[in-house]
């Protein structure tokens, strides 16, 4: 009873072995990762197109409740880049940016996410992950990330910019060039060199001035805070915002606030199917980031339990404020180097950020939105991997071509309809292998009983029997391929007297399937050909003993490939009594 109550609550499990160096960890870990989430969140609340303190918000009860339900160790749950352009997509077809319809739409597609990430845990559903195809989640990510870049443009140049599919955010960027504020300009462009530097060039300074790793990986981790810093005491010291920058503004000084979704039914139809795509969509990036670092620890990830722990987030977002979260990958890498041990480092940056919330929202007031649109950029063009097109297309012409379609969908149609077709590819991709399965003619590999391809391989074959080996489970869909793969080679062979499927790859037929293996067992017999199985697996054997299959089998059925070919090469052939193997 215990342990399946741990099952479902992970933190009594942990919490049960916690000591005082996991505390020592945790706490570190927590430092640093507030400081890290603080400039974050509120670039993540700008990027969805909500206030800034929406992200401080998103970012500490969900937290906490991840904590409590979530498995793994380190990861780090709040708003992240692709989901919070989700987010803006999606109510940006609804309702207008800027409104308090906004804020309530946010809250009711966060708790839609919410319950139905809880409603695929509960239902055992986590294997939905494998549905999308790692190239084309890096499709739609490296996307993403372009898109998002070009998007964060109009607060560098500190003019207006709309669009969801990159050419209509470059054409609205054009022709709104010539009102380009030269001093947002020069902010956001000092703080994008700065933070380019920060990122590619501070830890080598740092090691040739002698600190050690950690230091130097940590002072590179917090480095976006002195950019911030920077550009916010510049704003107030010569009052930028007097002529025409724009600054963060009054930011709430208060803890999450209790708030209620909108159960508007029209609106829940209308963001039913962008909370569906949200939450695979997190669930993956989250599960996959999850997994990576649990590795390293040898220590294991449930994804049927990070649906209910994301879930809990998400409903835990939509009651206080926030918008939907997931795991994210930049800082569950911060939580996981500097020695965060239990998901106790979760609630202590929740803490951290919720005394930041309280206490130092007034010094992010002159924060100019430059700054924080150089801080996203940054961050997802580290997202961006246009090398993943060369891979693919060196290994899989059709994996290139889904990771292409998805690129290029995401670009041109935005998001929404670039995760459509990632799924869509992903398992179209499925079903048109499996519909043609790799279907080989083998013979025996000279002084062994192996058996491989005779177009690879200097093999022995009998003209008699032609032997194929199928490397796919038969099911409806490519039944009919198989038929007609069969008859082709044997029907402008008449030397054929046997034909042996070796079954070794076959996991399972269907009734579609076993219906065409009586299709091939006739059309054979009137060809005078006959037809046998080999190496047939256990439960596959189990299912074709439960129908009339094996009764009309005009051959037989061998243990293995060698006994059918040592069995049917001693068979006399009438035509040609004394045929030896060659």
């Amino acid at each position: 009873m215990t342990a399946r109550i741990e099952k479902y609550l992970p933190v009594l499990a942990w919490g049960r072995r916690y000591s005082r160096r996991d505390l020592t960890g945790d706490l570190l870990a927590a430092m640093i990762v507030t400081i890290m989430l603080v400039p974050q969140s509120l670039a993540y609340a700008m990027l969805a197109g909500l206030p800034p303190q929406a992200g401080l918000y998103a970012s500490i009860v969900p937290i906490l409740l991840y904590a409590v339900f979530g498995t793994s160790r380190t990861l780090a749950v709040g708003p992240v880049a692709v989901v919070s352009l989700m987010t803006a997509a999606a109510l940006g077809e609804v309702v207008q940016q800027g409104t308090a319809a906004y804020a309530a739409a946010a809250l009711t597609l966060a708790g839609l996410s919410g319950v139905i990430l809880i409603a695929l845990g509960i239902l055992r559903l986590g294997l939905l992950a494998n549905y999308l195809s790692h190239p084309v989640i890096g499709g739609f990510i490296t996307a993403s990330g372009l898109l998002i870049a070009a998007s964060q443009l109009r607060h560098i140049l500190g003019i207006e910019a709309e669009g969801h599919s990159l050419p209509d955010l470059f054409t609205s960027l054009a022709s709104n060039l010539p009102q380009t504020d030269p001093m947002t300009l020069v902010l956001g462009a000092c703080a994008l060199v700065f933070l380019f530097w920060v990122r590619s060039g501070l830890k080598p300074l740092l090691l040739r001035r002698h600190l050690t790793e950690g230091a130097a990986d940590t002072l590179t981790k917090i480095g976006p805070v002195l950019a911030i810093v920077a550009t916010t005491l510049a704003v107030w010291r010569f009052d930028l915002d007097a002529q025409g920058v724009a600054i963060v503004g009054v930011v709430p000084g208060s803890l999450p606030p209790l708030t209620v979704p909108a159960f508007d039914p029209a609106l829940i139809r209308q963001l039913l199917l962008p909370a569906f795509l949200i939450s695979i969509i997190g669930f993956v990036e989250s599960v996959s980031v999850a997994q990576t670092l649990a590795a390293k620890r040898r220590q294991r990830i449930d994804p049927d339990q990070e649906l209910l722990g994301l879930g809990a987030a998400n409903l835990g977002a939509a009651f206080t404020g926030g918008f939907p979260v997931t795991g994210g990958f930049s800082r569950s890498i911060v939580n996981f180097d500097a020695g965060a041990r239990t998901p106790a480092a979760g609630a202590f940056t929740a803490t951290g950020l919720a005394l930041v919330a309280l206490t130092l929202t007034p010094l992010i007031h002159f924060l100019p939105k430059a700054t924080l649109a150089a801080t996203i950029i940054v961050a997802v063009l580290g997202l961006v991997d246009l090398g993943l097109l060369r891979r693919a297309w060196r290994y899989s012409k059709a994996d290139f071509a889904a990771v292409a379609a998805t690129i290029v969908l995401t670009l041109g149609f935005g998001v929404e309809v670039g995760v459509a077709a990632g799924v869509s590819l992903s398992v179209g991709l499925h079903l048109h292998r499996a519909a043609r399965p790799h279907i080989a003619e083998v013979g025996r590999v000279p002084g062994t009983e192996h058996f491989r391809n005779i177009l690879r391989h200097d093999v022995q074959t009998d003209p008699r029997t032609v032997t194929l080996r199928i490397d796919e489970s038969l099911w409806f869909a490519n039944a009919r391929y198989l038929e007609d793969f069969i008859h082709a080679r044997v029907a402008t062979d008449p030397k054929v007297r046997n034909l042996v499927l070796q079954c070794a790859a076959i996991n399972e037929i269907d009734l579609s399937a076993l219906e065409s293996l009586e299709a091939i067992n006739r059309r054979l017999s009137e060809m005078d050909v006959t037809l046998h199985l080999s190496e047939v697996k256990g439960p596959v054997m189990d299912r074709l003993r439960r129908s009339h299959f094996l009764d009309t089998l005009t051959g037989q059925v061998f243990l293995s490939q060698h006994d059918a070919a040592t069995a049917l090469a001693a068979k006399p052939d009438p035509d040609k009594p004394h045929l030896r193997v060659i």
